[in-house]
């Protein structure tokens, strides 16, 4: 029959035969705070409130927490538990119009593994650095280090730090490049991308490729089995580090002083309009909203799951991991303030360098600095983990929800699609680790993370909450645990939630600029690869609606006049019921 928004019973979510459950419920609790808490807690938050006015921006941040973050993300795990399928069916079944929003999150998940494992790569080759005395970003006595490197503190722009050359060796090092040399070459890798050209690979980030690839399979390789028992040490370990480094780092002398920056608000900052948006942006991106990672974990949730338990636990946790993640890196940067004689507002900071740059540099001038250097990337690599297996589990809950007997038959068993989706994954990211690998990285990260997600997250939202209805979710929610949402939470969906997001898209909009690393900025055919590489998850939401409307009885003209009255009445009386006659129409 066709599925309409309000005949979904439990009985029909019961019909997939041998879905998996997490052996325990703090299982999915852990893995939804690993999914949630990542990198972006480390360096992303901290630098939002470095640009942003200090502890000015927590009161925003919080305040988008309450009214977005933990909204959406009850929706989202309400949405996941209740039909039990992963975002495509999910969406399909909620909102048949919108399918393709699931579609769009599946793909954005995996354009973003294949390119978010470089992180991983990159912390395990600081790893494996670590264990040298002294540190490699310790001194300027290695063969790609130049005739301007620096083994202390400074902020010239005539020199650089040991730290941020070895940063920028990552990929073409291990060459002298002194005098003539280094003039004609000029770092090598940013001789790549100036001349047009990706490179060769790097073969020594390509084996470090492969084994993150190697640990990703392992952790998830027999679904939510084994990343149930793989969440336990990666989504606490970082805690313990955090807490480690916090102490130490307190101990140094100018700790303080870049913990009194961090919290002590500069409250002129709140009358700009930009703070608030990338406070809500933050919460948005780090809780995972519409990427549909925290959506098919939920999915192996027994039926009746207190979802507002976990929602809070894993909002607020995800919270409070980056305001102690704040006090770790503003301990640093105050050490580094000391350490150079400027103020903290001087530093130079900003994004990946600030865990690859920045922080390396204060260990160098920390006692056992080995120590603290492989605590610290152990702790990213942790994190790492944690993102990228959820994010691959996306397209595998998805292939297997809808081609679970096809895909059998291939693959014979589900270990072995792991293993083709990993290795696929593996094979597209390959550019990565070229020569001009960092420069595929940011244009890809800039396309996906900043403009993909935006528009997917906006029309998730409007699928769910207003097509949907809050009156079918607050049902759904209630048949599952016995209760209603309180008021609050309806009000988030119905009133809150849309506007702001529109919001933010339209923000995103007016103050996009074309993708950039350091002083290089992308030519115009590399902006157009990055425009492309956002459609590839953009453009299942209308193909999907097209597809819909185009099935429907009735001319075109019809078809949209009661798409738009159905659009009317899901927004201002909730008409989107079995009973309502245009309901039936467009969405049966």
């Amino acid at each position: 029959r066709g599925l309409t928004p309000g005949m979904i019973s439990f009985t029909d979510m019961e019909e997939q035969p041998n879905r998996p459950t997490w052996s325990k419920q703090i299982e999915f609790t852990l893995a939804g705070i690993g999914c949630a808490v990542g990198l972006g807690n480390i360096w992303r938050f901290p630098y939002l409130c470095y640009r942003s006015g200090g502890g000015a921006f927590l009161v925003p941040y919080l305040l988008m927490l309450f009214v977005l973050g933990i909204p959406l993300l009850h929706m989202e795990l309400t949405v996941g538990q209740y039909t039990r399928r992963g975002p495509v069916h999910a969406l399909a079944i909620v909102c048949p119009l919108f399918k393709g929003v699931g579609m769009a999150s599946v793909a954005i998940s995996f354009i973003m593994c294949t390119y978010y494992n470089l992180v991983i790569t990159w912390a395990l080759y600081y790893l494996f650095s670590s264990f040298q005395a002294p540190l490699p970003w310790q001194t300027c006595n290695n063969t790609w280090n130049t005739p301007n490197c620096t083994d202390h503190a400074t902020n010239s722009s005539y020199s650089s730090t040991a730290s941020q050359e070895f940063f920028k060796c990552v990929y073409p090092c291990g060459e002298t490049r002194t005098g003539s040399q280094y003039q004609k070459k000029e770092h090598g890798y940013k001789h790549a991308l100036y001349s047009d050209e990706i490179g060769t690979i790097r073969m020594e980030l390509c084996l470090l490729l492969i084994l993150a690839w190697i640990l990703i399979y392992l952790c998830i390789f027999k679904g939510v089995k084994s990343t149930g028992k793989v969440v336990y040490f990666t989504a606490l370990f970082p805690y313990v580090i955090l807490i480690a480094l916090l102490i130490n780092n307190a101990q140094l002398p100018g700790a303080l002083e870049g913990i009194k920056f961090f919290i002590l608000p500069k409250w002129e900052k709140l009358l700009s309009l930009e703070v608030w948006v990338n406070a809500a942006a933050q919460i948005f991106n780090s809780i995972g909203i519409g990427f549909g990672s925290l959506m098919a974990m939920s999915s192996y949730n027994s039926f009746h799951n207190n979802v507002l338990k976990d929602t809070l636990t894993i909002s607020i946790i995800n919270s409070l991991t980056s305001i102690l993640a704040g006090f770790v890196i503003f301990s640093a940067f105050g050490y580094m303030s000391y350490l150079q004689g400027i103020p903290v507002t001087d530093l130079a900071v900003d994004g990946p360098g600030l865990v690859y740059v920045v922080y390396p540099q204060a260990f160098a001038n920390m006692p056992v600095a080995q120590l603290w250097a492989v605590l610290f990337f152990l702790m990213l690599l942790c994190l790492g983990l944690d993102s990228e297996f959820a994010m691959v589990e996306v397209l595998v809950t998805s292939l297997l929800d809808e081609f679970n007997q096809k895909l059998l038959q291939i693959f014979r068993w589900k270990e072995l699609l792991v293993l083709a989706v990993c290795g696929a994954a593996f094979i597209i990211g390959i550019p990565c680790v070229m020569e001009g690998g960092i420069y595929v990285f940011q244009l890809m990260d800039h396309y996906t993370a900043i403009v993909s997600i935006m528009f997917l997250a906006f029309f998730e939202v409007i699928a769910i909450c207003w097509i949907y209805g809050v009156k079918q979710l607050s049902s759904n929610l209630e048949e599952m645990t016995g209760k209603r949402p309180n008021v609050f939470f309806r009000a988030c969906w119905l009133v809150i939630a849309p506007p702001l997001i529109t919001v933010i898209l339209i923000f995103s909009i007016i103050q996009f600029k074309p993708a950039r690393y350091e002083d290089y900025v992308f030519p115009p055919w590399a902006q157009g690869i990055g425009w492309v590489i956002a459609m590839a998850s953009i453009i299942w939401i209308p193909l999907a609606a097209f597809h819909t409307l185009w099935l429907l009885p009735g001319s075109f003209m019809q078809v949209i006049y009661l798409l738009f009255c159905f659009a009317l009445s899901c927004i201002f009386t909730e008409t989107n019921s079995s009973s309502s006659p245009v309901s039936n129409y467009l969405l049966g």
